[in-house]
C-alpha cells in the first residue's frame, strides 16, 4: 500500500506495472508505459525523488484515483 507521498523512480514504475502498464519503452525525449490505449510518460532518471505534485499529475493522466494508488 504506498502512501501518496513522493517516490523514487523505480517505485513508480514497480507500482504501475501492478496496475496493467507495459515496462518502459524507450521513445523520443521520455520513457513511456502502455495500458490499453493509454501512453503514459514517465519522468527521465534523475537524483531524488518524483515530487507529490508530479505523482498526482501522473496519476491523474493514467486516470488512477489517489485512493486506488493508496489500495495497491
Amino acid at each position: 500500500m504506498p502512501p501518496f507521498k513522493p517516490i523514487k523512480r523505480q517505485e513508480l514504475i514497480r507500482n504501475l506495472k501492478k496496475l496493467g502498464f507495459s515496462n518502459p519503452i524507450a521513445g523520443g525525449n521520455h520513457q513511456y508505459m502502455v495500458r490499453g490505449e493509454l501512453k503514459l510518460f514517465i519522468p527521465n532518471p534523475h537524483r531524488g525523488e518524483i515530487s507529490k505534485s508530479l505523482l498526482a499529475r501522473i496519476l491523474r493522466q493514467a486516470n488512477i484515483s489517489k485512493d486506488e494508488w493508496e489500495n495497491l
